[in-house]
C-alpha cells in the first residue's frame, strides 16, 4: 500500500477501523511526528497514518514506509540462531565459549541463556540498577555525547569487549537482565559456526525464503531505502533543547541488538510466519516461546498474558528518533505492526515513555482484545 491511495478524507486503507484512526491520532498528539500502522486480523488487513513524514511538511508518512525497528532485530537474531540449532549446527544448551573461545566468557553461559536474557551479561549501552544507580556502558547512551558519535563504526567484537569490562549482573542463569550485549554475542556465535555474515546468513534463512525485500541489514551503514519517514531526537545541550534529525546514523553501535531497518508489511510478513510455524521447527518454536517467570521474555519475544487468560507475542524498539511494533497472535493469525517517529516535543524520555504507553495500549485492546486462548508457560 502506498501514499497514493491516501488523500486528506482518506488516510487508511481496508476495512473502516475509525477507533484504530483515532489511536493514532492520539499518539501524534501526545507528541510524536508520525505513525504509520498495518493490522491483520480477521477483518483483514487495514493500514493508516497520521501526523507528517517531515517535519515542515504536510504530507503523512509513507505507509509502505521503510524504518529503524531497533530492538525488534533481537527477534529476528533469535529465530536466525534457532535455525542453526534446527540445522545441527549449535546446541542450545551448549556453552558460547565453544565457539568464541576469544572472549573468555564464563563457560556456565550458553546459547539460550544469551537468547533470553539471563546470561548476566553486562550492557554495553549501560545499565540502570534496581537501586536507580545508573553505569555507563562503553557506547555512549543520549545526548550530545550520542550526536557527537553517531556517525562512528563501532566492530561488535569492540562492544562485547566494552561489556566483558565491567562486572557481571548476576551468576549465569541465576536471573533475568535485558542485556544488548546477549545478541551481539549471538551475532558472533552465527559467524562463527557459520563462517559467513550475520547479514549473509540473515538473508539465506529469513529474507530470502519469506522475501523480505524492504528488510535491511545496514551493518555500518547510515542510509535508510526510500521512501521513508524522518525520525527526531530532542535533547538538551548546555541548558538549551536543540533538535536533531536522526534518519541518518550508523548503527554499528547497536549492532545484531537493534540495527534493522524493515517495513510495517515485512514485520506482519516475518512475524506471522514465525508464530505460525513455517520458519521453525515446533519444538524449537515451543522454545522460543516458553517465558521466563520474571519478565515474560522466551527466547526473543516477550509473551504477554493477557486479562482473560489469552497470549499475546510481541517485541518492540526504540532509539533517538524512532519506535516500531511487532505483535501477534501464537498462531500469527492477527498482527500489528508499525512504525512511529519522534518529532521536536521537548519532552523527557519518561514523559514520552508515559504517553506512549497509554495509547499502545489502546492500540494493542483493539486489535487483539483479549489475546488468543492459548496460555503462556513459564519455566521452571
Amino acid at each position: 500500500m502506498g501514499e497514493s491511495l491516501h488523500t486528506a478524507e482518506n488516510t487508511a486503507a481496508g476495512p473502516h477501523r475509525p477507533e484504530l484512526q483515532k489511536a493514532i491520532q492520539e499518539i501524534v498528539d501526545s507528541g510524536f511526528a508520525g505513525v504509520q500502522l498495518r493490522v491483520h486480523d480477521e477483518r483483514g488487513q487495514w493500514v493508516g497514518n497520521a501526523g507528517v513524514r517531515k517535519l515542515g511538511e504536510t504530507a503523512k508518512p509513507p505507509t509502505d514506509g521503510h524504518f529503524r525497528v531497533g530492538s525488534i532485530t533481537k527477534t529476528f537474531t533469535a529465530a536466525l540462531v534457532l535455525q542453526l540449532v534446527a540445522e545441527g549446527r549449535i546446541g542450545l544448551d551448549t556453552p558460547a565459549d565453544d565457539h568464541l573461545p576469544e572472549f573468555g566468557l564464563d563457560r556456565r553461559i550458553t546459547v539460550r541463556m544469551l537468547l533470553q536474557h539471563t546470561s548476566g551479561l553486562f550492557s554495553f549501552t549501560g545499565e540502570v540498577y534496581d537501586d536507580g544507580t545508573v553505569v555507563p556502558g562503553g557506547v555512549p547512551g543520549m545526548g550530545k555525547e550520542w550526536m557527537d558519535n553517531q556517525f562512528r563504526t563501532y566492530q561488535p567484537e569492540e562492544l562485547v569487549r566494552m561489556a566483558l569490562s565491567k562486572p557481571a549482573r548476576f551468576e549465569p542463569g541465576a536471573d533475568w537482565s535485558y542485556s544488548n550485549t546477549n545478541y551481539v554475542v549471538a551475532r558472533l556465535l552465527i559467524e562463527s559456526v557459520t563462517g559467513r555474515s550475520y547479514a549473509e546468513e540473515m538473508q539465506r534463512l529469513v529474507l530470502g525464503p519469506l522475501g523480505l525485500t524492504g528488510t535491511v541489514v545496514p551493518d555500518a551503514s547510515p542510509e535508510i531505502p526510500e521512501p521513508h519517514a524522518h525520525g527526531y531526537y530532542a535533547y538538551e545541550d548546555a541548558g538549551q533543547w536543540k533538535v536533531a534529525d536522526t534518519t541518518r546514523f550508523n548503527p554499528s553501535w547497536i549492532s545484531a541488538a537493534g540495527d534493522m531497518i524493515s517495513t510495517s508489511q515485512d514485520l506482519h510478513t516475518f512475524f506471522s510466519a514465525l508464530m505460525s510455524g513455517r520458519l521453525l521447527p515446533a519444538p524449537l518454536l515451543a522454545e522460543m516461546r516458553t517465558p521466563h517467570p520474571k519478565m515474560g521474555y522466551g527466547l526473543g519475544v516477550f509473551v504477554e498474558e493477557t486479562d482473560d487468560g489469552g497470549t499475546i507475542l510481541q517485541h518492540n524498539g526504540g532509539f533517538w528518533g524512532w519506535a516500531a511494533l511487532m505483535y501477534s497472535t501464537p498462531d500469527g493469525s492477527k498482527t500489528l505492526t508499525g512504525s512511529l517517529t519522534m518529532g521536536d516535543a521537548e519532552l523527557d524520555l519518561a514523559a514520552m515513555a508515559g504517553a506512549f504507553e497509554i495509547v499502545k495500549q489502546k492500540l494493542v485492546q483493539e486489535v487483539f482484545g483479549g489475546g488468543q486462548s492459548e496460555p503462556a508457560r513459564p519455566t521452571d
